[in-house]
């Protein structure tokens, strides 16, 4: 089954050696950016790279829990979708507490660091993109990479925005904003995939109703 077949009502599940070999790689390229990025957010005060730290981690674990249920039955595959959909809006509360908690400290971020890390995130997830671009359709499970791989090029293309910003204005705020709008990405995303999970399990269930009649 390839990716063309979505075209003919049939999505996508993941049944493909190159697809597989693309997750591989995107899952290492997101976990070294995690380590990377937070090392560097700590060390910057920003917390727009730490929360796009934890998008790299988060998307880590996607593509390893899309990996394990790949060849598994639709149940299955939705179900995992929907954990991954609660790990997002998990990690989407978890940047809003931070991003009020950081409201309350004293400090500007380096901006420079920022930028130069943002920059080398944005390279790293432009390849993840460019991998995946393929096969940016299919089940909730499938379309769970694609969304978490397009959210890490949006977050670094922001979090380069912010860098800038806070360099101009000498505060902390664009970095704060652009942390509590990347959380809203998240959990915008998280819903995405729970509408589609539901929907391909409730269409399990109608499918197999039907047979046994």
């Amino acid at each position: 089954m390839s990716g063309d077949c979505c075209g003919h009502g049939v999505k996508f599940d993941g049944l493909s050696a190159d697809y597989k070999r693309r997750l591989w790689l995107v899952i290492g390229i997101n976990a070294s950016m995690f380590l990377l990025e937070m090392g560097a957010g700590a060390l910057a005060g920003s917390n727009a790279l730490q929360a796009d730290a934890l998008d790299f981690l988060a998307d880590s674990v996607t593509y390893g829990i899309s990996l394990a249920v790949i060849g598994a039955s639709t149940r299955t595959r939705a179900w995992a979708a929907i954990g991954k959909a609660a790990s997002l809006s998990g990690m989407s509360l978890w940047v809003l507490a931070m991003t009020a908690y950081h409201v309350l400290i004293v400090g500007v971020p380096h901006a420079e660091v920022m930028g130069a890390v943002g920059f080398l995130a944005l390279t790293a997830n432009l390849a993840s993109v460019l991998l995946l671009l393929r096969y940016k359709d299919g089940d909730a499970n499938v379309r769970s990479v694609w969304l978490c791989s397009r959210n890490d090029a949006i977050g670094n293309i922001a979090v380069m925005i912010a860098a800038s910003a806070v360099w101009a204005t000498g505060t902390k705020w664009p970095d704060l904003i652009v942390a509590a709008l990347m959380a809203g990405l998240f959990f915008y995303s998280s819903v995405r995939i729970l509408q589609q999970s539901v929907e391909e399990i409730r269409h399990g269930h109608a499918h197999a109703a039907g047979e046994a009649c």
